[in-house]
């Protein structure tokens, strides 16, 4: 088949991107009352057991602290048994809405903001702003879109279609060199660069920068984060360049319909929560400032 055929049949994002064709973390605790390995993982809490579910209501209150979660008439509590406050009220819809819209029986795993509020009040590996920062940024190491295969010639030219246009906008958008690699070293990051994006993600509050990380472990990818967080991406588009050897294989010998389905829809989902997330904890002003730049 010509490489640009086999391309083309693996994948066709939309808005001039090529799109998949025949394509059919830790949560929280509810108290009341072939690449080099990833360095730093995100670290949150492990989904407890489901349970059934114990409560009718659930509702926001306005604290000294925040917005508070009510479950009838008993406060939500973190795993430290803090009381769980959030800074703005739209991440405390976008929590109850988590809460409310579970059946009989709470899955906790399903729970993606709830577990990302409770590791940002709880902070269970006390690390400071500057720890989460460049946990973030060491991932350029081994960033997804950086790391490059010398065969097949069909995935060599799929990865340069697809991944390519990314590196280019980065490197645009933030003014810094980022190039990609071959070799199982992975590519050499310009000191420069690593600067500017810890100077970036430095304009990002902690709970931001939670969210942040969580993304970027997902993804296996900076650059990809940074396509969601500027909005050049959606969450769909990011999930599918991650996984873009991955689709390639299941193109080629054919995939496992539950697993991967389920995969794929998981992935999304906690992209997609990751991403919410940050934006409903970054200030307004942070954020209009952010797309003004664009």
């Amino acid at each position: 088949m010509p490489s640009g055929a086999m391309w083309r049949s693996c994948l066709c994002l939309r808005h001039g991107w090529r799109r998949l064709l025949n394509r059919p973390p830790g949560g929280p605790t509810a108290s009341v009352g072939k690449r080099a390995s990833i360095p730093i993982p995100f670290r949150a809490y492990a989904p407890p057991a489901e349970r059934k579910r114990f409560y009718q209501n659930v509702t926001i209150t306005q604290g000294e602290g925040g917005f508070e979660i009510n479950l009838d008439h008993r406060k939500l509590k973190t795993p430290q048994a803090k009381l769980f406050t959030v800074p703005s009220e739209a991440l405390a819809i976008a929590v109850a809405t988590e809460w409310d819209s579970q059946q009989d029986t709470i899955k906790f795993y399903t729970m993606h903001l709830t577990t990302l509020c409770n590791t940002s009040l709880d902070n269970p590996t006390q690390r400071n702003k500057d720890q989460l920062i460049r946990a973030a940024v060491k991932f350029l190491d081994t960033d997804t879109i950086c790391y490059r295969v010398e065969e097949p010639e069909t995935l060599v030219e799929l990865q340069k279609n697809e991944w390519d246009p990314i590196l280019e906008w980065a490197e645009k958008r933030y003014g810094v060199e980022i190039g990609s690699s071959t070799s199982i070293m992975g590519p050499s990051i310009p000191t420069r660069t690593r600067e500017v994006l810890v100077s970036h993600l430095a304009s990002y509050n902690m709970w931001a920068l939670q969210g942040i990380e969580f993304v970027v472990t997902q993804l296996k990818s900076v650059m990809l984060t940074l396509g969601l967080m500027d909005l050049h991406l959606t969450v769909e588009q990011a999930v599918l360049l991650s996984r873009l050897e991955e689709e390639y294989q299941i193109q080629k010998w054919g995939h496992v319909e539950w697993a991967h389905d389920y995969e794929l829809r998981e992935l999304r989902a906690r992209t997609a929560a990751g991403v919410l997330f940050i934006h409903l904890c970054s200030e307004s002003t942070t954020v209009k400032h952010k797309l003004l730049q664009e």
